[in-house]
Parts: C-alpha cells; sequence; structure tokens
C-alpha cells in the first residue's frame, strides 16, 4: 500500500481523535458515516447510526479528564488499529483503560468500529 493511500485511510481516524480530544462533539461527527456501526468488541451493537454515536459522544465529551493517548496505530487495507490509553472521569475519580480500536473507513468515513476494553484502573489522585 502506498503512504498516500494508507494517509487517506488513516486521516479520518486520526481527526475522530484529535476532535474527541478537545471534546468537540460537531469536529468528531464528519467523520462518521450516517449508517455507522458501533460495536463493543467483539460483536455487541452500541450505535447504528452517526445520530447514536452523536448522543452517546455529548455526555462523554463532558467529563473534564477526558483524553485518548495514542500508543499504536497500524494501517492495513482499508482498517485502521489503534492502541490507546484512555483517561476519563468514572463515577469513582479519575482513572485510565487501555483500548483497542478497530476502525473500517470507506469513502473517507469511519463505516464500522469495534473497541475492546481494559479493566479501569483509578488514579492515585483519586484514591
Amino acid at each position: 500500500m502506498s503512504n498516500e493511500v494508507q494517509s487517506n485511510i488513516e486521516f479520518p481516524v486520526q481527526m475522530q481523535l484529535a476532535a474527541y480530544n478537545a471534546r468537540d462533539i460537531d469536529a468528531f461527527m464528519p467523520w462518521w458515516a450516517d449508517d455507522c456501526q458501533y460495536y463493543a468488541f467483539p460483536s455487541t451493537l452500541l450505535a447504528s447510526s452517526a445520530a447514536e454515536i452523536r448522543e452517546r459522544h455529548i455526555e462523554r465529551f463532558k467529563e473534564p479528564d477526558l483524553h485518548g493517548k495514542l500508543l499504536t496505530r497500524i494501517v492495513v487495507g482499508n482498517m485502521v488499529i489503534d492502541h490507546e490509553t484512555v483517561t476519563r472521569t468514572f463515577p469513582e475519580g479519575k482513572g485510565e483503560i487501555d483500548v483497542v480500536c478497530i476502525y473500517e473507513v470507506e469513502h473517507g468515513k469511519i463505516a464500522k468500529a469495534w473497541f475492546k476494553l481494559s479493566e479501569r484502573r483509578l488514579l492515585a489522585e483519586s484514591l
């Protein structure tokens, strides 16, 4: 795969991550296809449209500590696989989770996404 094709596949994923970290729902949503599917890995459908993804993230973006730190990215064909550590504000305090994110990109937008989460870790400042 040429670097140009790879960067075109990677671009919507990078842009939605930047918008996620800015907690900017209006910058986040254009990178998701209208009929996208959003799963808890491997097959639990959490959202079946951009409108449902928007609804999920409006609340998430209210978390003051929300931030996804990209550790590794792999691009294979039209798939982008990210390994991230995500800082969250859980009911019991500030913490983090490790996430494997798998994105299927079609026509410049995320068509499907799967997320595998680790157990929550509360940060020392929250204990």
